[in-house]
């Protein structure tokens, strides 16, 4: 499945939306409440100044001291108490808010952070069992930005936008309390005039999804060539691919940019049409209560009150259409992380599975098609057994289908038609772990990991004794080289491994496939990279790899595989000879004496 080509179609199906991302918010749900309640103070208290306003302005500078009943008493707080009370109380909840915004703050981050960890782990959980199809489909690009970028910007938002909101709102209610407080009359106008303000934002939300998902696609392509300029950084100075790159990537950054324009050029007048409705609402109100005040209906304070309530009015509710704006964006980027939730791997576990263990027969293909693409085929009607113990080499012109035979042994991908059998059963009938664990398999370029020398090598069997460790190194002629480096097994490897020759990471796969010690062994031109010093190395490694074990060996130099049990040629997907090296020879006119006259006539033009 192309991830490219999804559309959170789901982003606007919010209790879908919320009923998919509840599972993750429930084991931190106390605390998530707790930051919830905590905001509805920090918001509500937005209101103290303005409602403070009204007894300064009447009582205070009025010069009168307030006179009220409490439970048949009557009390006076003379203008002279008030006016020192008011500011230390207008402190007072000012501290007190700083300390519920701080609290809130922490709380809110706290459960962001887990959320999104939550979710990036379930993510990598599914991601690791892709089949290889999936990432034969899809760049580094767009697996990293759908599977950390969105899912970054959908989890680690849904605490925190919703506590901005609880903010705004409870902000914008508290102001309206006062306002109501002040004068209803004008509280009507300010209330009509927040309503039209966010008329705007319902306007815009399927903007903000085709921007978002056209950014997702550009970001993951920026990704993809910072990957490739990273790995492929000598063959683009070989090559003076230098400018190729530098272009690639500066039309990259201007998409993104035309994108992020597009959507700023219609998101970005809701702010500035907010604040003239507003603007009006304020005009309004300023003329409506000045009539109010001098027929006697409000006095100034309550005027200076709701004026001022009105004006604070304006950054909530801003807030609130922002808040919202970029809820769309959380929810679009929400739709994208549960469409990946959603993809389940084409290679699944038969619920019957058999479990593989050791090899007793041998493997046969029988009637074997493939194709990657469809009308397409790669293998055609392929019909072959290897026998246990057995040595068969594949041979053939470049993509024959060599590799791909081999790969459908552990089941990287499936046969389009025929079988694939391990001891008479179908390779789809058994487990497919236990298939894996069963074979060991080194390649041209052996991929290591970030880790250890000794990392690497465990990793072909995680519970190797120490025994087992120093006989896989001696196996794979590892012992010489460990020497040579001042932590041994416990030199650290950079990414991939590239602080080792190729001779050098060759032998450590190969320690890797020995420590494994499975029946089956797959070498996939496991020395053709190799200069001939570091081949003969290798050659002596893989002899000891290769003892008592059935082995398919996809070999390019035809001299290395002469003493192999067998020989099967691949010319354009299709079996066209198999015998040993010399029945081979011996057919005149035939495809494995053709290849190997054509290697020997060029390795005497050389040497010469």
């Amino acid at each position: 499945m192309k991830l490219e080509a999804t559309t959170a179609k789901n982003s606007f199906k919010y209790s879908w939306l919320l009923k998919r991302v509840f599972p993750f918010i429930k084991p931190f749900l106390g605390r998530v409440i707790l930051g919830f309640l905590v905001a509805i103070p920090v918001g509500a208290l937005d209101g103290v100044v303005a409602f403070a306003l009204k007894p300064y302005m009447d009582y205070v500078v009025g010069q009168k001291d307030l006179v009220f009943n409490l439970f048949n008493h009557t009390y006076t707080i003379s203008c002279s108490t008030m006016a020192l009370a008011i500011p230390f109380a207008v402190i007072f909840f000012a501290v007190f808010q700083g300390v519920l915004r701080y609290l809130n703050s922490y709380l809110t981050d706290w459960t962001s952070q887990k959320i999104t960890n939550t979710i990036k782990i379930a993510l990598f959980n599914k991601l690791v069992y892709m089949d290889t199809s999936f990432f034969d489909e899809n760049s580094s690009g767009v697996i990293i930005t759908r599977y950390l970028t969105d899912t970054e910007t959908a989890s680690k938002g849904i605490v925190d936008y919703v506590k901005t909101f609880i903010i705004s709102f409870f902000g914008a209610a508290s102001l309206i309390a006062v306002m109501l407080f002040s004068s209803w009359r004008l509280a009507v106008i300010g209330v009509v005039v927040l309503c039209c303000a966010f008329l705007p934002v319902a306007l815009i939300r399927k903007r903000i999804k085709s921007a978002s998902n056209k950014n997702m696609v550009i970001g993951g392509n920026i990704t993809t060539n910072f990957n490739e300029t990273y790995a492929g950084n000598k063959v683009m100075r070989a090559y003076c691919l230098e400018e190729r790159q530098k272009e690639i990537f500066k039309t990259q950054i201007w998409k993104s940019f035309d994108v992020n324009m597009s959507l700023i050029k219609r998101a970005g007048w809701m702010s500035p049409i907010m604040y003239l409705i507003a603007s009006f609402g304020i005009a309004i109100v300023l003329w409506y209560g000045t009539s109010l005040i001098t027929s006697g209906v409000m006095t100034a304070g309550s005027f200076a009150s709701f004026v001022t309530s009105l004006l604070l009015l304006y950054k909530p509710v801003k807030n609130l259409g922002n808040t919202l704006t970029n809820l769309q964006t959380l929810f679009v980027a929400l739709g994208r992380v549960f469409e990946l939730f959603d993809i389940e791997p084409e290679l699944n576990n038969k619920k019957s599975a058999k479990t593989m263990n050791g090899l007793n027969d041998g493997i046969e293909f029988e009637h074997i098609n493939f194709e990657y693409i469809e009308n397409h085929p790669v293998l055609k009607d392929i019909s072959l057994k290897i026998n246990k113990n057995e040595t068969l080499a594949i041979v053939g012109n470049s993509g024959g289908g060599k590799s791909t035979i081999v790969n459908l042994i552990p089941r990287f991908y499936d046969v389009t038609s025929g079988s694939v059998k391990i001891d008479g059963i179908d390779v789809r009938d058994y487990d497919m772990k236990s298939i894996r664990q069963n074979i060991a398999m080194v390649f041209q370029d052996n991929f290591l990991f970030s880790g250890t020398i000794r990392e690497n090598i465990m990793m072909g069997k995680p519970d190797a004794t120490e025994d087992e460790l120093q006989n896989a190194i001696q196996s794979a002629h590892l012992d010489e080289m460990l020497e040579e480096m001042p932590e041994g097994l416990d030199t650290y490897l950079g990414e991939r491994g590239t602080t080792l020759s190729g001779g050098q990471r060759q032998r450590v796969a190969i320690a890797r496939a020995i420590i494994k010690n499975t029946p089956i062994v797959i070498l996939d031109e496991a020395t053709s990279a190799l200069d001939n010093k570091s081949e003969a190395i290798v050659q002596k490694a893989l002899d000891n790899l290769m003892k008592n074990k059935t082995v398919i060996v996809i070999a390019h130099r035809l001299s290395t595989i002469q003493n192999a049990d067998r020989i099967a040629v691949l010319n354009e997907g299709e079996l066209v000879e198999t015998g040993t090296h010399e029945e081979l020879m011996n057919i005149e006119n035939g495809q494995y004496k053709a290849l190997y006259e054509m290697q020997f006539k060029k390795q005497e033009t050389v040497q010469v």
